[in-house]
């Protein structure tokens, strides 16, 4: 079974509620396949609360590392978060040449229920 949903994780304030949700309704073996903008340092607070960096769906990337540990924490196996072909490009156009773009990516996020 896949776990698909039409939620946008990065614009949730308890990203880790979303993953143990999506833990909690999927099967023994069940998989999650997730969509989402990641960040791969963390972004300064000026960058977290630049409205338009929010809207654009930046400012509230979580981390890579965030994000592994929040579905390792809720009972996931064999996480495997991958940046998506031609994620730069993609990023920089929601906000031209402004420094974070370059901290961010377009990523899928993939782990199995045991």
């Amino acid at each position: 079974m896949l776990f698909r949903s039409n939620c946008v994780v990065n614009l949730y304030p308890d990203k880790a509620a979303v993953y143990r949700e999506a833990f909690r309704v999927l099967r023994p073996g069940g998989r999650v396949a997730i969509a989402d903008v990641l960040a791969r340092s963390p972004l300064s607070p000026e960058h977290r609360a630049d409205l338009a960096l929010l809207v654009g769906c930046i400012a509230g990337a979580a981390t890579v590392a965030e994000v592994e540990g929040w579905l390792k924490a809720a009972g996931f196996e064999e996480v495997v978060i991958r940046e998506k072909a031609g994620s730069e490009a993609l990023v920089e156009s929601w906000a031209p040449g402004h420094p974070a773009v370059a901290q961010v990516m377009s990523a899928t996020v993939e782990a199995r229920r045991p």
